[in-house]
């Protein structure tokens, strides 16, 4: 019986052969904390005893979730992660002004590539499975295990295979697919295993929605995501890679849990609506609901490719008057090139803010917390109740132009209804 891809990377990482199910202790690539999770991160790492980081090229800080700081204690956190990274020399410390929301950094810096085995004290981790690396989110603690010695336990995921066959429709890409695979399984239908992604619709993406489909698999309840590497995958990663690698993938006779088909033939823009990503409905049925805030960007959809397809929508247009949009690019290079293509004109000439980077409003943090009783329609992943802000505020989920149009409309609509 052949092998998944997951199960020949974690036998990469252990120096034997292993199945799904096997506990294993495993050497980690890369570990990765944010300005939220690194003080308890680093608090651990002191009372364990440890005097240095196994390796300071292989330890990832990214103060992105509360930056530029937001108040006192936001400031304390990011000073906290500023100082551990200063006193053990750490190699990959990206300092506001240089940084970005890690899941969309960390790969435009060669970090995360084929056949890694990564792990980062953010649930959002499974978001390099597009690269073909094995991204897992952890637990403070355990972050601050691996940081001191390179290594940790893992059980082993079985893997769900979903199979995307047909051609994609225009406006339908990567966060429509993955909201329909979520929607088809269930908030836990994946709980605890590894989703590989696969079939034409899949090969026809591009890298940037390959990145949204596996950044999401968390919400399926997934230990971790997978897509195949293939020519793509390699032009995406080649030029940035720091260090070599070797791609991974499932043999054709590897034993899945499940098998899934979704056909994306008729597939229309989906949108998740409140209170969770699984409840998911094709956006021509929401149009009675208006909306009182868009926010474009997040380590879902603030790539490059999202601010294109969003500022194509609004070109010429304007935000409607009982409306605030909020766009924020993932990364700092993703800034400089929508500043070189004229997409940041576009989003201010149409009434929009346009941010630094940061996660900002997606957890309820800064930039565009929701009021009791507001409505946003938004790019990011998640959309349970208080998610951006009050308790009784809610978020629909949808892709970048879907989020564009609702923004000109004042309510949920597709981008059709805007270019007509």
């Amino acid at each position: 019986m052949g092998m998944t891809a997951v199960e020949k990377i974690f036998s990469k990482h252990t120096g034997k052969d292993v199945k799904a199910g096997e506990f294993v202790f495993a050497d980690v690539d890369l570990v990765l904390s944010n300005d939220i999770t690194s003080p308890l991160t680093v608090e651990q790492f002191e009372k364990i005893g440890a005097k240095a980081v196994f390796d300071k090229d292989k330890i990832a800080l990214v103060p992105d979730h509360f930056t530029p700081n937001k108040d006192v204690q936001s400031a304390s956190n990011s000073k906290l992660l500023r100082e551990f990274a200063r006193k053990h020399g750490i190699t990959h410390y990206y300092e506001i002004g240089r940084m970005g929301i890690e899941h969309a950094l960390l790969p435009e810096e060669g970090l995360t590539l084929p056949g890694d085995l990564i792990v980062g004290a953010d649930s959002h981790t499974c978001t390099y499975g597009a690269v073909g690396a094995l991204g897992i989110g952890i637990g403070s603690t355990d972050a601050a295990v691996a940081m001191a010695t390179g290594k940790l336990w893992f059980r082993v995921p079985q893997t769900i295979k979903f199979i995307f066959s047909g051609k994609l429709r225009p406006w339908v890409g990567g966060k429509d697919l993955v909201l329909a695979a979520i929607n088809k399984i269930g908030v836990d239908g994946a709980r605890y295993m590894a989703i590989e992604f696969s079939g034409d619709a899949i090969r026809e993406l591009s890298m940037d929605g390959r990145f949204t489909m596996c950044n999401m698999a968390v919400e399926a309840g997934a230990k971790t995501a997978f897509v195949e590497p293939d020519e793509k995958t390699i032009e995406y990663v080649k030029p940035k890679a720091k260090r070599s690698f070797v791609p991974e993938v499932s043999d054709l006779d590897a034993r899945f849990a499940q098998e899934r088909q979704i056909n994306v033939d008729d597939m229309e823009p989906l949108v998740a609506c409140p209170p969770s990503p699984a409840n998911v409905k094709p956006v021509s049925e929401l149009k009675d609901i208006s909306i009182d805030q868009v926010v474009i960007g997040s380590c879902t959809n603030g790539r490059l490719e999202d601010l294109r397809i969003a500022a194509s929508v609004l070109k010429g247009k304007t935000v409607h008057p009982h409306v605030r949009m909020i766009v924020i690019p993932a990364t700092q290079r993703v800034y400089k090139d929508a500043l070189k293509e004229g997409l940041v004109e576009i989003f201010l000439d149409a009434g929009a803010a346009f941010s630094t980077p940061t996660c900002g409003p997606c957890l309820g943090g800064h930039m565009g917390v929701l009021a009791e009783g507001e409505r946003a329609i938004s790019t990011t992943n998640r959309n349970f109740i208080g998610r951006m802000g009050h308790p009784k505020s809610e978020v629909y989920l949808a892709n970048p132009a879907v989020a564009a149009a609702s923004g000109v409309l004042g309510r949920i609509g597709g981008p059709e209804e805007v270019l007509s």
